[in-house]
């Protein structure tokens, strides 16, 4: 592969202006403390990380700690989803925008069951129960896969996270009960939550997330991890999914102030990715009032800036 502009930019010295840069936001936002294991994270941590396609890693700060990934993990149950079910996975969750919160109950009731897309809870709910029904061991075969493409044996869930979740999962479960009066999921509604909420627990740091997304970044790369494969073709529909989708009801302005496919989790951590270039990992605990980052979407914002480096 010929080099090009991406390799001789200095990466490392970019990542460190921009963290002097965002400092004065640091104090901005809170952390999920509806969440009661994730109220307990210190929010002033900050790590972000970078893998280019040709094997450079740039990173600075706390990118080794491990952090809840949240709806992050939502990337990998529709990459599982996507490949045992194919197109027929689209005829039990859309792949539109939202324009809603990510929890809302109220489109999920108008549109008759039907999750707007695969990254807001219901969607992530009904991906949980395909799951469950084509997986002889579910959590197991997840987990696996997540460490595949992170390429780390290590990673594992909180269940202090994913007991926490349940505890004060009354949206969730009320959005789980809707599913299944239209008939959206099969498994027993407590079995499918219990999956949903132990997925969203798992813990990665930066560098991991980083290292894992590029498996979505170069899709010309065959993808093929933990028995789990996808076309070229589904990768790069993944990514358009995260380009409109992969960040609650903000999607919108992601897309206007970074220019790249992403997703968030509200546990602070955001990945992007450039395709055929490099994927992104930040994480800083303290969020706006959307679910995002506010140091996590600042950053990426300078980054693109400053490399002018975006998919646009």
């Amino acid at each position: 592969m010929q080099k090009n502009q991406i390799e001789i930019m200095d990466y490392q010295q970019i990542l460190e202006n921009i963290y002097q840069a965002i400092l004065p936001y640091a104090k901005e936002g809170k952390q999920a403390d509806y969440i009661p294991a994730l109220a307990k994270v210190n929010p002033d941590q900050f790590g972000m990380c970078i893998h280019t396609i040709y094997g450079e890693i740039y990173s600075i700060e706390q990118a080794d700690a491990r952090f809840s990934i949240q709806s992050i993990s939502k990337v990998f149950a529709l990459a599982m989803c996507l490949s045992l079910k194919g197109d027929d996975l689209w005829s039990r969750v859309g792949k539109e925008p939202s324009g809603t919160a990510f929890n809302s109950l109220v489109q999920l009731e108008v549109e008759k069951g039907i999750p707007r897309n695969p990254f807001i809870n219901a969607g992530a709910i009904v991906m949980a129960d395909i799951l469950l029904t084509h997986l002889e061991h579910p959590e197991e075969e997840f987990l696996a896969f997540v460490r595949s493409v992170a390429g780390d044996d290590t990673v594992q869930y909180n269940e202090e996270v994913a007991i926490s979740e349940r505890e004060k999962g009354y949206l969730n479960a009320a959005i789980a009960n809707l599913l299944k009066y239209h008939g959206t999921i099969e498994s027993d509604i407590e079995r499918v939550l219990h999956f949903y909420f132990l997925m969203c627990s798992i813990e990665m740091s930066c560098r991991e997330l980083s290292r894992a997304l590029m498996a979505f970044a170069n899709h010309r790369k065959r993808f093929d991890y933990a028995g789990i494969q996808l076309t070229s073709s589904q990768v790069k529909r993944i990514n358009a999914i995260m380009q409109v989708c992969g960040f609650y009801d903000e999607a919108g302005e992601f897309s206007y102030l970074v220019g790249l496919p992403g997703k968030s989790g509200v546990g602070g951590g955001i990945v992007a990715i450039y395709p055929l270039q490099y994927s992104v990992a930040v994480w800083s605990p303290r969020l706006n009032s959307k679910g995002n980052s506010v140091m996590g979407i600042k950053a990426l914002e300078l980054f693109t800036t400053e490399t002018k480096e975006s998919i646009f």
